[in-house]
């Protein structure tokens, strides 16, 4: 049994039939990835330059690779960059063992780069998928090239009091329950809260961003799995925070070579803006990017602004001596006692 698993009344991680088709903006495409025991869908947006170096863009939880569709076109000039759905999100059904902590995560991005030898990459992960790409680069430092970090997920002693509701929910029998109290409520009933707590300005959403989220929550609210998903990775990531010693977040953010950039927002209710101090006193080759009214997505946001500091930090590590990679390409360095 994991230690992420659920009573059998809350699991439900059959994937079961589609309930609508995934949005496809206009030049990206859509891939799967079959894995032993893992199904991966992956969103890429082709280049029309050939050559580029590899990025992989990682979701945070109850996102998905679409969250990643307003930076994408900004940087495909630069990078050939794919965003992946994490297991049970997005387009992804749940993997086969039904482990959503954040090893597990971590494991997942580690196989997909392997399987396809994309590797050194630009990893570029937000909140859960901050987490994710931090112990991917600190375990697995051949694979990352440069990272970027957008309102990581890394512990706090006092979380933001929006933060308690995933707290919750990692509670056995908590996702049950909130789904019974919610029943009644409407798709956009649902996206307005989202927007109201990961946008620092929920007024930026346009009327077509907010009928595409809409879109997508009542696909999402389709599949069968999708409390499990969330309430299992939010428990990965309370499992996660209590880690010490060599496993824990902030001790592995310590071992991270790649040049890192962190991207904090000023009125994220999920992540404190005073973690930012810690986390550029944490990674070793970091810079700082602060946006004093963006949110918890600072991506989707502004997405200008971060694509202009990503290209800097690509620059930078460019125009860098080469630096020493670690780890066995056919390893993916996290064994099952290495994290949550």
């Amino acid at each position: 049994m994991s230690s992420t698993e659920l009573p059998e009344a809350v699991a439900a991680t059959a994937a079961g039939p589609r309930v609508s088709t995934v949005r496809v903006a206009e030049g990206e495409r859509l891939r799967c990835v079959t894995l032993p025991g893992l199904t991966l869908n992956v969103r890429h947006r082709p280049s029309d330059r050939t050559g580029l170096p590899p990025a992989l863009y990682v979701h945070g939880l109850g996102g998905s690779s679409q969250n990643w569709s307003a930076l994408m076109p900004l940087l495909e000039d630069l990078v050939d960059g794919e965003a992946v759905d994490l297991p049970g999100f997005g387009d992804s059904p749940p993997p086969d063992d039904g482990n959503y902590s954040l090893t597990a995560h971590a494991r997942a991005v580690i196989r997909l780069l392997d399987a396809g030898g994309r590797g050194p990459v630009h990893l570029i992960g937000n909140s859960l998928g901050g987490a994710v790409a931090t112990r991917v680069a600190a375990v697995r430092p051949d694979l990352v090239r440069t990272l970027t970090l957008v309102s990581p997920a890394l512990p706090e002693l006092r979380p933001q009091r929006g933060a308690w509701p995933t707290a919750l929910l990692a509670l056995p029998g908590v996702a049950s329950l909130f789904t019974r109290i919610t029943r009644e409520w409407t798709a956009e009933q649902r996206v307005r809260g989202v927007l109201s707590l990961c946008y620092g300005d929920p007024g930026r959403v346009t009327d077509e961003g907010f009928r595409n989220a809409v879109e997508e929550m009542e696909r999402r609210l389709g599949l069968p799995y999708f409390w499990d998903a969330m309430a299992r990775s939010a428990r990965g990531i309370v499992d996660a925070y209590t880690l010490g010693g060599q496993h824990g977040l902030w001790r592995q953010a310590e071992r991270v070579l790649a040049p890192t950039l962190l991207v904090y927002g000023g009125r994220d209710q999920l992540i404190s803006f005073r973690m930012a101090r810690r986390a550029a006193a944490a990674f070793r080759d970091s810079r700082l990017l602060t946006l004093p009214d963006a949110g918890h997505v600072a991506m989707m946001e502004y997405p200008e602004t971060v694509a202009r500091a990503v290209r800097e930090l690509i620059a930078e590590a460019d125009g860098a001596d080469g630096r020493d990679g670690g780890g066995d390409s056919g390893d993916t360095g996290i064994d099952d006692n290495d994290g949550s």
